[in-house]
């Protein structure tokens, strides 16, 4: 099936207020894409809209956000289990650098319900990190539930290589690349034998499934319960180990 794990929505700054959860599963669908992924800058709150909308647009969803860790590194955390994502979400901000968003000059950070009305606004600024670090988020991540893929590696800014290198070892289930074979500053990148993948990054509607890869993987096999249930993580992570390296 088609895939794409890294999208942002009305909530993140830098993305567009049109792009609701209805509007960017209404786009990725017309594009073939089967398993999608909502992953806001440090927050999960569109989560719950997208998750309820998904089954009328025949997409599997997948929930998280795209952290900030200290090192300014960004790290998709994504669940298949929308509690597990939102209880998350609650650690997250309660670890987040507390700036105070101003939406005239860094962007609006509201959050929605399935009609697109808008519900609230996060006060902390999205873009700030949180204390978490590269060697840790990992393995918190996975106390609750959820895997972690390190985004963009072959990006010179907010990338794993852009601030430490290099790409380190970690419990990675897959690198994010803007391109397969990933390039660094004109050279081949060095991956370490992780799997890799490409996703959209769409802030905006037009980005939405620009860059979908291959997942070898069925509807039955990680839907097992049919439309509205939710994916089986073990077979998620399975498929991804399938991926190229």
């Amino acid at each position: 099936m088609l895939a794409d794990l890294h999208n942002h929505s009305c909530l993140s700054p830098c993305g567009s207020l049109e792009l609701s959860p209805r509007s960017l599963l209404e786009t990725a669908a017309a594009s073939g894409v089967k398993l999608l992924a909502l992953t806001d800058h440090n927050s999960s709150l569109n989560c719950p809209a997208f998750a309820e909308l998904s089954p009328q647009y025949g997409i599997i969803p997948i929930f998280g956000m795209e952290a900030t860790t200290t090192e300014e590194i960004h790290v998709l955390c994504l669940f298949t289990d929308l509690e597990a994502c939102m209880a998350f979400n609650k650690y997250a901000y309660s670890i987040m650098a507390p700036f105070l968003n101003n939406p005239e000059k860094t962007g609006d950070q509201v959050y929605v319900d399935a009609e697109e009305n808008i519900i609230g606004e996060v006060e902390y600024y999205l873009l700030s990190p949180l204390d978490l670090s590269i060697d840790n988020i990992g393995e918190k991540v996975g106390e609750f539930g959820g895997i972690v893929i390190p985004a963009h590696v072959d990006r010179p800014a907010f990338s794993m290589t852009s601030q430490l290198g290099v790409v380190v070892g970690g419990p990675w289930s897959a690198l994010e690349c803007v391109r397969i074979p990933p390039v660094f500053n004109g050279s081949a990148l060095n991956t370490l034998g992780y799997p890799l993948i490409t996703s959209s990054d769409a802030h905006y509607c037009e980005h939405v499934a620009r860059r979908p890869f291959e997942l070898d993987v069925s509807e039955k096999e990680l839907l097992p319960g049919g439309s509205g249930s939710e994916a089986v993580m073990e077979i998620f992570k399975k498929a991804l180990r399938k991926r190229p390296m």
